[in-house]
C-alpha cells in the first residue's frame, strides 16, 4: 500500500524547493533587489514597494482558526481554482496518470487534467438516487493510474450535498491507491459542514474552500487548500514564492473579521433560496426545481432557452447547462438578494414562462 507521497509524481517528490530572500522584522532589507520608494496610492502597512511575506502567515493563521486545522494543514492558494491545479501537477505524470471526475459538476477539472496532459475518468452522479455518488462505478473505474477523485459537495451544478458517509465510503475505496478532494467551495451555505470530521477520518483526502462566495470576496482569489501535513508540504513545493498579494491578504483577514455579518448574510440567502424555490416551482414551463444546499438553484424545464430569454429580458442572466448532456434543459440561477430575487421572478411572470 502506498503512502501519500509514494502518490506523487517523482519528479515532485525528488525536487529541491526555490529558496527566497530571508525576512526579519526590524531588520533593512537589501537582499530582494526591491525598490525602496511606495508607489502612489500605496496606503499598505508594509509597502506595495516590499513583496509579500513568502507565505501569507497572518492569514494562514486567520484561515487555520476558522476551518478549525493547524497551520501545517493548511496552504493559501491563488482561490481554490489554482488548488485545483497545484494537485494535479503534483500527482499527475502526463500521458501516464488519471483523475476521475463525477459529472455534472465543476468544468475546470478536466481542464486542469488537459493542460497537463493527464487522462479523465468519468464516473457520472446518480440522478436517480438525487445525484448520489455511483460508489459501485468509482471502484470499477479506479485503477493504478488514477490518482485523483474530485467531488464537488455541494455539487456545481446540481446543489446538492454528497453525504458524509458516500465520502467515506470513497476515501476507504481509494486508501493506498489514490486521493480524494473535496471541493467545498459552497459548504458555507449547507446546513451542516463535515469536512473537518472527514479531514480527521481520512490521510488521502483534500478538502478544498475558498472565500470567493460565501465570504463575498470573489475579487481577491482566497482559496484554501486543507490536507495532511505531508500533502501540504508536497502542493506547497511548487507553488511560488510571494505568491499570495498584500492587497488581497489584507483584504480576506478583514472579511475573515466579519463572522457575525456573514451568519447574518447566511441565513437570509438561505432563507431566499427556499423562497424562489417555492416560486419556481409555481411557474409555467418548470419541470423540476432540484433541491439545493449551494447559493444557487438548478431548474429543469421544457423550453430552457425561452426561459433564459425572458430572463434576460428582465434584465437578468441565468446560467444555461442545457447544453450539457448530464444535465438537458436544465437552467442555474444564483440567489441574489430579495430585491434581485423578485427581479427576476417578475420577469418571468411578466412573460408567461
Amino acid at each position: 500500500m502506498s503512502t501519500v507521497k509514494d502518490l506523487a509524481r517523482p519528479e515532485i517528490r525528488n525536487l529541491r524547493p526555490y529558496r527566497p530572500a530571508d525576512s526579519e522584522s526590524g531588520l533593512l532589507r537589501l537582499n530582494a533587489n526591491e525598490t525602496p520608494w511606495r508607489p502612489a496610492g500605496d496606503g499598505s502597512a508594509d509597502g506595495l514597494n516590499r513583496y509579500p511575506q513568502v507565505r501569507p502567515f497572518r492569514l494562514m493563521e486567520t484561515l487555520a482558526d476558522y476551518y478549525d486545522v493547524h497551520t501545517n494543514q493548511l496552504l493559501v492558494t491563488r482561490g481554490s481554482s489554482e488548488a485545483i491545479d497545484l494537485l494535479i501537477r503534483c500527482f499527475c505524470r502526463p500521458a501516464e496518470d488519471d483523475i476521475m471526475i463525477c459529472p455534472p459538476t465543476f468544468g475546470m477539472y478536466e481542464v486542469y487534467a488537459q493542460l497537463q496532459g493527464a487522462g479523465t475518468v468519468t464516473v457520472p452522479l446518480d440522478p436517480q438516487q438525487g445525484y448520489a455518488l455511483d460508489l459501485a462505478g468509482i471502484a470499477a473505474a479506479a485503477s493504478a493510474r488514477t490518482k485523483l477523485l474530485f467531488v464537488c459537495s455541494p455539487n456545481n451544478p446540481t446543489g446538492n450535498q454528497i453525504p458524509a458517509a458516500q465520502i467515506d465510503a470513497a476515501c476507504r475505496t481509494l486508501n493506498g491507491k489514490g486521493i480524494v478532494v473535496i471541493d467545498a467551495a459552497y459548504v458555507e451555505f449547507a446546513e451542516s459542514d463535515p469536512t473537518r470530521e472527514l479531514l480527521d477520518r481520512h490521510a488521502n483526502i483534500v478538502i478544498l474552500r475558498t472565500l470567493s462566495k460565501a465570504f463575498g470576496l470573489a475579487g481577491i482569489r482566497c482559496g484554501a487548500l486543507l490536507a495532511s501535513p505531508a500533502i501540504v508540504d508536497l502542493v506547497g513545493c511548487i507553488l511560488p514564492p510571494y505568491a499570495y498579494p498584500t492587497p488581497s491578504a489584507d483584504a480576506a483577514l478583514a472579511g475573515l473579521g466579519a463572522r457575525d455579518e456573514l451568519e447574518e448574510r447566511l441565513a437570509i440567502l438561505r432563507s431566499e433560496r427556499r423562497r424562489v424555490a417555492t416560486a419556481l416551482k409555481d411557474l409555467p414551463g418548470v419541470e423540476q426545481v432540484l433541491p439545493s444546499a449551494a447559493n444557487f438553484i438548478l431548474v429543469r424545464t421544457a423550453a430552457p432557452a425561452r426561459l433564459f430569454a425572458a430572463a434576460k429580458a428582465g434584465g437578468v442572466l441565468i446560467r444555461d447547462f442545457s447544453w450539457d448532456p448530464f444535465t438537458p434543459g436544465c437552467l442555474r440561477i444564483t440567489i441574489g438578494d430579495r430585491s434581485q430575487n423578485d427581479q427576476l421572478l417578475d420577469a418571468l411572470r411578466r412573460t408567461g414562462t
